[in-house]
């Protein structure tokens, strides 16, 4: 009966830890989705032991040289800059990892949103 106990506790705390970190950025298109073989939530939980001091702030579904993977951007307090972490889509298994400086991130997102923007087409 105490296992059954501690088991629900353990359950509760996992499932607060879970939801403490559910708010942060997804780009997931669906189409890549279907084609992934380890969960969102699985791939968030590989991504977190290797930064567990960091805390989730976006992750992306991309196809990248060939191998379909979750990107996490990941940042620490008292640390500038975030840690990117790659999980393989497919395997669960960590296939990337990389700290980027403030600067970095701040000019890759400026490429992003420069590369997304759209051009409105010009009328006759």
């Amino acid at each position: 009966m105490t296992s059954l106990f501690i088991s629900i506790g353990f359950l509760v705390l996992a499932a607060i830890g879970a939801g403490a970190q559910a708010s942060y950025k997804r780009d997931i298109p669906d189409s890549l989705a279907r084609q992934a073989k380890v969960s969102e939530a699985v791939a968030a939980a590989t991504a977190q032991r290797r930064v567990p001091a960091g805390k989730i702030e976006g992750v992306e579904l991309e196809r990248e040289n060939g191998k379909l993977m979750f990107s996490y951007d990941i940042k620490t307090s008292g640390k500038s800059g975030i840690d990117e972490v790659n999980v393989d889509a497919v395997t669960g298994k960590i296939i990337g990892f990389g700290h980027e400086s403030a600067a970095a991130e701040k000019k890759e997102a400026e490429a992003e949103a420069k590369a997304n923007k759209k051009v409105a087409p010009k009328k006759p």
